[in-house]
């Protein structure tokens, strides 16, 4: 089976006509659900599928639950799904989406492309805890409230996985105001500006 590069990493044929297909839907639902930024559908592989298939880079294989918070459009926990369909088979992913009309495409993507994922389409303050392995999330909340919700939906040895833009030193420096943890920063492919952050060890102060 040939394989291409995507942010580094090596990824099959078949992956890569599994995100198309995911892009085409993408585009074909963005007009009346909102999904991503209508300025950047046209340049979505860059902006939203290569953006989100660098989080997997930073991520155990061979994990039981991967839980991706306020999913939206899917990036980055179902672009992560795809590439796990080979890597990782039995990664369970779950999507947390309150908002019915993303969390029915999502729905829609995972079954077009048989994801081992699921969707839940509640609040995130409003489920059970996951006890997932890890917690990954895009654009969704400033870190301090990023760590509020993985320290109740990780396991004692999950980690955070988060991309962050500009800002990323200042939500640190105040989220070590209310909370103890590890870290480590990795620069983003796709904007120098960025980074991918990975935090573990999580405690209130």
């Amino acid at each position: 089976m040939s394989s291409e590069k995507l942010a580094g990493l090596n990824v099959s044929r078949e992956t890569l006509d599994g995100l198309e297909t995911y892009r085409v839907l993408l585009k074909k639902w963005n007009p009346a659900i909102n999904l991503v930024a209508k300025s950047t559908i046209d340049m979505a592989w860059e902006r939203h599928f290569v953006d989100s298939a660098q989080v997997f880079r930073y991520a155990p294989k061979k994990i039981s639950k991967w839980c991706d918070l306020g999913s939206g459009g899917g990036f980055p926990g179902l672009v992560c799904a795809t590439l796990a369909k080979e890597e990782s088979p039995d990664t369970v992913f779950t999507m947390v989406e309150s908002d019915q009309r993303k969390a029915t495409f999502l729905r829609t993507v995972v079954r077009e492309l048989d994801l081992n994922a699921n969707v839940i389409s509640k609040r995130i303050e409003d489920i059970k805890p996951l006890q997932a392995d890890i917690v990954t999330a895009r654009a969704l909340a400033p870190l301090p409230k990023l760590l509020d919700y993985a320290e109740r939906h990780l396991v004692k040895t999950g980690r955070g996985i988060f991309l962050k833009g500009t800002s990323f030193r200042d939500e640190l420096s105040k989220s070590l105001e209310t909370w103890r943890f590890n870290h480590e920063e990795y620069a983003s492919l796709t904007d120098s500006e960025s980074v991918i952050l990975l935090i573990g060890d999580i405690e209130r102060v």
